[in-house]
């Protein structure tokens, strides 16, 4: 897989782009802001765009707004934000934007190689990867609603399906058959009220639902 690499920390940069090619991906292009990083997407349509949320010339929001406009313009790129800090509204607006091929991670993952390769991986091939702290600061803003017909068992089945994990991924973290898994996920889907659709489409309606960054009820 090809990859894109913006960081405006050269130490951090090039960090990333050892640890990717280590684990086989090809990096084509690093950039230091967002219009370099917008550029670098125009020209080699990666994969993946690895990008940094606080960029020049302002370190606000320049990598989520780039992350939009990549979303848009080039979909077939999947982009996975990096934050020194958890900043739920961001991964909230990427993630009501779109729900497939994106990822928030905050930047002390890249230290564990494995994980951060198997999260990298995994958005490039159009899932999702969320940081665990940024998952439960969103689950902060949620109110009192469908969700607390969950058993403890089926908010362990969602939770790690809002982290992407398949569902053979949720099997192996939970030591139980990938049979069960799904029974899970069906009564998760009937507790919740999710219209009868498309396994995959069910599934992001809960995840959402779950991390409260849309209304699906009626969808």
């Amino acid at each position: 897989m090809r990859a894109v690499i913006a960081e405006d920390s050269v130490l951090l940069r090039i960090g990333v782009v050892k640890v990717l090619e280590a684990v086989g991906f090809e990096v084509c292009a690093e950039a230091a802001d967002a219009e370099g990083l917008l550029a670098a997407v125009e020209e080699h349509r990666p994969d993946i765009a690895v990008v940094d949320v606080r960029m020049p010339p302002g370190f606000t929001d320049e990598g989520v707004r780039a992350a939009h406009v990549i979303r848009r313009q080039w979909s077939g790129t999947s982009v996975l934000l990096l934050s020194q800090y958890v900043e739920e509204r961001y991964a909230a607006d990427l993630l009501a934007a779109n729900t497939s091929g994106v990822g928030y991670l905050l930047k002390q993952r890249i230290a564990d190689v494995g994980e951060f390769a198997e999260s990298v991986r995994r958005v490039a091939a159009g899932g999702t990867a969320l940081d665990p702290q940024v998952v439960a600061q969103l689950l902060m803003r949620r109110h009192s609603d469908p969700l607390d017909r969950l058993t403890p068992r089926e908010r362990e089945v969602l939770e790690l399906m809002a982290g992407g994990r398949s569902n053979s991924g949720i099997a192996a973290e939970l030591v139980v058959s990938e049979s069960a898994v799904a029974k899970h996920i069906n009564s998760i889907f009937t507790k919740l009220d999710l219209p009868k659709a498309d396994g995959d489409h069910r599934r992001v309606l809960a995840v959402l639902r779950f991390l409260g960054v849309a209304n699906t009820s009626g969808q």
